[in-house]
């Protein structure tokens, strides 16, 4: 079973969350609420949270800052905000999820699915803020599998497979090898690109990422790139430096 926190300095935020983890959550145990990051820490003396989801924009303490006052937290986060503007703060942070409001119950279950998978698969252990700004840093590229939630679940994807990643407004479509179905997700290209960047994938334009293993060829104006899978992509100007730094061509 899930214990959750809840904190949010919006009531009608607080109440309308709590009603999708009853309706959508059947694992969830018990649900407390904090109105302010100093109620949050208050509670965090006697009740240890499995998840905590936490608002960013509130008054006197956001989101963030909370988070960093924290001595070796043992929960995971999931951040909650109405402006996407703090994705890649968010993302800095390693959170589990981060959820645009109003809150999509798709989106919700996704996120639960994921730290369903997580708690399985790792012992819980002492977080500290360094865990949470480590993020994928730490991860060797041949090891490293993306993960993305999706209302079926939560999916694994190791990184050799993916050829690249196409932009499709607030979507992504990644395309994988041996012909694999293209999966869409529901983050922003913008969302992979800052966890992949370290791994050799990059932005050659701004509808696609692109995994450097499996370029196969440039042209020889370096405006573009064909791909392991035949497909040509654009390179803008500002990326051909950096895409031929890259290439160490």
């Amino acid at each position: 079973m899930i214990k959750i926190l809840i904190v949010d300095d919006e009531q009608k935020a607080r109440s309308f969350l709590h009603r999708l983890i009853i309706e959508f959550v059947p694992e969830v145990s018990e649900i407390r609420f904090a109105a302010s990051a100093t109620k949050a820490r208050e509670l965090l003396n006697d009740y240890e949270p499995d998840i905590a989801f936490l608002n960013i924009e509130m008054a006197y303490q956001n989101g963030f800052q909370l988070l960093i006052s924290l001595k070796n937290p043992q929960f995971e986060v999931i951040f909650t905000t109405c402006q996407s503007k703090h994705a890649i703060q968010a993302l800095r942070f390693s959170a589990l999820d981060y959820l645009m409001k109003p809150i999509d119950p798709k989106e919700l279950v996704g996120a639960i699915q994921r730290y369903l998978v997580k708690r399985n698969l790792k012992p819980k252990r002492p977080k500290t803020y360094e865990h949470f700004i480590g993020g994928a840093e730490k991860k060797n590229s041949k090891e490293f599998r993306l993960t993305v939630s999706s209302s079926k679940g939560v999916f694994f994807f190791p990184l050799a497979e993916i050829i690249r990643i196409e932009s499709d407004r607030n979507y992504s479509v990644i395309h994988f090898t041996d012909q694999v179905k293209p999966f869409v997700a529901t983050k922003t290209l913008k969302y992979f690109e800052y966890i992949l960047e370290q791994f050799k994938f990059i932005r050659t334009h701004k509808s696609h990422l692109v995994n450097a293993e499996h370029v196969i060829r440039i042209s020889n104006s370096n405006d573009f790139v064909v791909l392991s899978d035949g497909t040509r992509i654009e390179v803008s100007r500002r990326k051909r430096d950096v895409l031929i730094r890259l290439l160490n061509v």
